[in-house]
């Protein structure tokens, strides 16, 4: 895989898009950088108080 290829697919992870409802949150990218979960605020929290 060539750099340019793995920028691309690293800007991808970055499209603001919460991997659980599928809607776009600025959240998203802050949680991924600190979690490594792409989840909005809203969903975050829902898997925070009923983990299953």
């Amino acid at each position: 895989m060539t750099e340019d290829q793995e920028i691309e697919k690293n800007l991808k992870d970055l499209d603001d898009i919460c991997d659980e409802c599928k809607e776009q949150d600025e959240s998203v990218s802050q949680n991924l950088i600190l979690t490594g979960f792409k989840l909005c605020k809203s969903c975050r929290i829902s898997k925070t108080i009923f983990p299953i």
